[in-house]
């Protein structure tokens, strides 16, 4: 009997655990009656470019079982690529994977990118005309670096048709049990979420609670947030943004200084402060190219703010000198 479902999975170096796990348990739970693990109803290949093991973000080590470019690609449904989360770095190794990735497009494969493996397909030129999803973090970067590319705000998977791109995190969940549901029928995909201690699946479009930093927090401030993390790049200000929500910026103010003690303004400009750093830390970005990304002017405004914020240069903080950052209120 031949699988409902068959996937070539390829986790690239430094990938993270989390979704990478996630995913591959669902495959596991759904692939057999009962818990005996066995790839009946969907089967797997864990792959690489070459025979040696791929080291996790976390250090963890996997060994592969197969080299990608020795199996025959038309025995897939799906190649899944499992990114890192340096955007960057991840978008480099186009030039190591276009190959493999174009002939197994070309042999009819659906390719999946989670977490930042988008970063991959985009830099390989196999996501154009596509809607894609990343992680909310990295919004503001790929669309600096792919500008061209449709990108959907806000959700945990997207699948537009032989492309499908996944938020990464336990999103990867999500996704697997809507690719088995397709392939294997509903109570197939769902089997095994109780044995993982999950309620249920959640669909695309799911917001995040925990992207809001207050569970007290008006529906406006909500919809602010949300506009915020949107608008990260943009030169957009706060008349505009409280525009938008069809509010004044006096009454927005008003709402921010009772949930979170702050103008809407300051809190704005401490979201794109925390994601400078993050830049910084974990990116080869100028200061130049991070200004941009953050909506915060040019090279020279956004050294002065961090000098300001974390009581540090910018070089400083990129070598992660210790610097006096004070606690983060944009959580």
């Amino acid at each position: 009997m031949l699988p409902d479902i068959r996937l070539l999975i390829l986790p690239l170096p430094d990938f993270a655990l989390l979704p990478f796990g996630a995913f591959l348990d669902k495959l596991r739970f759904s692939a057999d009656d009962e818990d005996y693990s066995r790839q009946r109803y969907c089967s797997w290949t864990l792959a690489g470019l070459t025979a040696e093991p791929v080291v996790s973000s976390s250090g963890a080590v996997m060994q592969v079982e197969a080299i990608a470019d020795q199996l025959a690609l038309d025995d897939y449904d799906y190649l899944v690529l499992f990114g890192s989360r340096n955007a960057e770095a991840t978008a480099s190794l186009a030039a190591h994977y276009q190959s493999l990735l174009k002939r197994a497009a070309k042999a009819g494969v659906k390719l999946v990118a989670i977490d930042n493996a988008a970063f991959l397909l985009a830099a390989c030129g196999l996501l154009d005309g596509h809607k894609v999803v990343v992680h909310w973090r990295h919004e503001a970067e790929f669309r600096a670096s792919f500008p061209r590319v449709q990108l959907l705000r806000e959700q945990l998977y997207c699948i537009d048709g032989p492309r499908i791109t996944c938020a990464g995190g336990t999103a990867a969940l999500d996704l697997a049990v809507e690719l088995l549901s397709k392939a294997c029928g509903r109570a197939r995909a769902l089997k095994g979420l109780a044995d993982m201690l999950v309620d249920e699946s959640r669909n695309s479009r799911h917001a995040l609670r925990s992207l809001e930093a207050s569970a007290g927090q008006g529906r406006q401030v909500q919809r602010a947030l949300a506009l915020m993390r949107h608008h990260l790049s943009a030169h957009l200000s706060i008349e505009e943004l409280a525009a938008e929500l069809g509010i004044s910026r006096r009454q927005l103010d008003r709402q921010f200084q009772a949930s979170h003690s702050m103008s809407a303004k300051a809190w704005w400009l401490e979201m794109r402060l925390q994601q400078a750093r993050w830049r910084l830390l974990n990116s080869s970005h100028s200061l130049a190219q991070i200004a941009d990304e953050v909506g915060l002017g040019d090279a020279s405004y956004l050294g002065k703010c961090i000098r300001r914020r974390f009581a540090c240069t910018a070089l400083e903080l990129r070598r992660d000198v210790h610097c006096g950052v004070p606690n983060n209120p944009v959580q």
